[in-house]
């Protein structure tokens, strides 16, 4: 397994890191099972593990805890927060208040008393950056927390962030975790350049375009019941015009990895790993079947001429499907955020608190 240094940490860290968000209730929960693929992993010269509190509600950061227990001090061990836990509205997110909270609860779970790199899984609009900075910084600070990364931040957050970090006297993240394959490239216009420029280690999620690029989906041949469709349905609608794309590139791509001699999914896990900027890339097995045949490929590396056949396939710098981007910005979700209130609106709305407090005062005899 080649090892590579994340980012400028001075930290070595292996090619294919084990995502662990199939362990768990999500995907195989048999602890038997999820220890003899870490051992498996650790046997194939991977150092280096990825969870997230929310990945099973906290029951991946158990396993995988139970699973590394007398190996900890040779593994880097990385999770995340940010994304709800429950229906309390305060258990989320990227404030002060959840993330002193949270690590704890992730600490005792994965069964240890420092976490190698901790990142925030999702921008908060809600969260100001300097609040969320602060509170990773104090954790530091005292032990809990060696490095701290993001996840799936746009370009412009990530820039924000190190001004904040450089203005504020905050650590600052030195790790982002965008999505990147074959047909989520839209990063490479932005955020690898601006990670590139910042010395942050890339670790990129979905390598495989959440099973896409597995070799299963195929035209005249699209799996049933697969597990990634039992948790993400609508991303295998087939009657979305996006999906059909997806269809017509797999064959395109199956060609090329055909003339190349290697299968479609280790041409798509070496694609995400040739980029200069990508540190490692994350696979998550379910199986022991699926490690196998994913650890089979990892000394595969790409020539020129296949990525160029690729770029032709699937244009640098772009996305096929918008549930490849893997977050909308705020002011695109929710069209309110685009719509300056119209001055007739504003008056109804001032005259109804007036009439409401006119009412109350009324109600309480003043």
């Amino acid at each position: 397994m080649e090892m590579r240094v994340l980012g400028r940490t001075g930290v070595t860290v292996s090619k294919y890191c084990f995502g662990a968000g199939m362990l768990g209730f999500f995907g195989n929960d048999n602890q038997e099972d999820c220890q003899r693929m870490v051992d498996m992993a650790l046997d194939a010269g991977i150092n280096y593990f990825d969870t997230s509190d929310v990945y099973s509600y906290g029951e991946s950061e158990e396993i995988l805890g139970k699973c590394l227990k007398g190996k900890r001090d040779d593994v880097v061990l990385a999770t995340k927060f940010s994304l709800p836990m429950d229906d309390n509205p305060n258990h989320k997110g990227n404030s002060r208040r959840w993330i002193i909270q949270e690590v704890e609860n992730s600490l005792q779970r994965l069964g240890t008393d420092y976490i190698d790199l901790y990142q925030v899984h999702r921008p908060d609009a809600t969260a100001d950056i300097d609040e969320t900075l602060g509170a990773l910084s104090d954790l530091i600070h005292q032990g809990k927390v060696r490095m701290i990364g993001s996840s799936t931040f746009p370009a412009e957050l990530l820039v924000e962030s190190h001004w904040t970090s450089e203005k504020r006297g905050r650590e600052r993240f030195r790790t982002e975790q965008p999505p990147y394959s074959i047909f989520a490239r839209k990063i490479e216009g932005d955020v690898l350049p601006v990670c590139q420029d910042y010395g942050m280690g890339v670790v990129v999620w979905s390598p495989l375009a959440q099973g896409w690029l597995t070799g299963k989906w195929r035209r005249g041949a699209t799996p049933n019941d697969t597990n990634r469709q039992k948790l993400q349905p609508h991303l295998f609608d087939m009657q979305r015009d996006d999906n059909q794309q997806k269809l017509d590139k797999i064959e395109a791509l199956a060609a090329v990895a055909d003339e190349a001699g290697i299968s479609l999914m280790h041409m798509a896990m070496a694609f995400t790993c040739a980029h200069p900027a990508v540190t490692s890339a994350i696979i998550g097995p379910r199986t022991e079947g699926q490690l196998q045949g994913l650890l089979d490929g990892a000394d595969v590396v790409l020539g020129n001429d296949v990525l160029d056949a690729i770029d032709e396939i699937c244009p640098p710098g772009t996305n096929i499907s918008h549930d490849d981007d893997g977050y909308m910005a705020p002011a695109l979700a929710d069209k309110n955020l685009r719509r300056r209130s119209v001055a007739g609106d504003v008056q109804d709305a001032t005259r109804q608190t007036v009439s409401n407090i006119e009412k109350f005062r009324d109600e309480k005899g003043r």
